[in-house]
């Protein structure tokens, strides 16, 4: 198949034909997120194609149990961890499927930003945190005064 140019692209008969610069008035279909492939062979079962994003919300999901349950603290931290078990399977995993949302990079700074924020508030939750961080810990003091 012979292309002409950047804005060329093939027909139903696969001849190159020359597309217009203007984007359409009506989407007629999106292109696929970078990685968003199958994570296992077509004739494997749906949830062995889609592991990483099952992976994902099975974790978060027993995190919310977790929470439902009165352990607030340890099912925020698996919430944060999934997310970030999310944001490496996206970095390591050349193909994740349904978890590939937008491109690689966005998805890794929006899973690790998440994560890793869910992380230290559930460390730093009142009361007796695990974790304490003066910075923060003298801006939640600043902005909320005991009366």
């Amino acid at each position: 198949m012979e292309v002409l140019d950047p804005v060329s692209a093939p027909d139903a008969e696969g001849r190159p034909r020359r597309a217009t610069r203007r984007f359409p008035l009506f989407t007629r279909d999106t292109a696929r997120p970078e990685g968003g492939g199958r994570a296992a062979p077509g004739d494997a079962p749906a949830p062995a194609r889609q592991w990483p994003l099952l992976a994902v919300l099975i974790t978060v999901g027993l995190g919310l149990l977790v929470t439902a349950l009165d352990a607030f603290r340890v099912g925020l931290l698996l919430i944060g961890a999934g997310l970030l078990g999310g944001a490496a399977l996206r970095w390591l995993l050349p193909r994740v499927g349904m978890l590939a949302v937008r491109s690689r990079f966005t998805d890794i700074v929006t899973y690790g930003v998440l994560g890793v924020t869910i992380v230290l508030l559930a460390l730093m939750a009142q009361p007796k945190p695990w974790l304490e961080i003066p910075f923060l810990d003298d801006a939640l003091h600043f902005t909320v005064r005991n009366s």
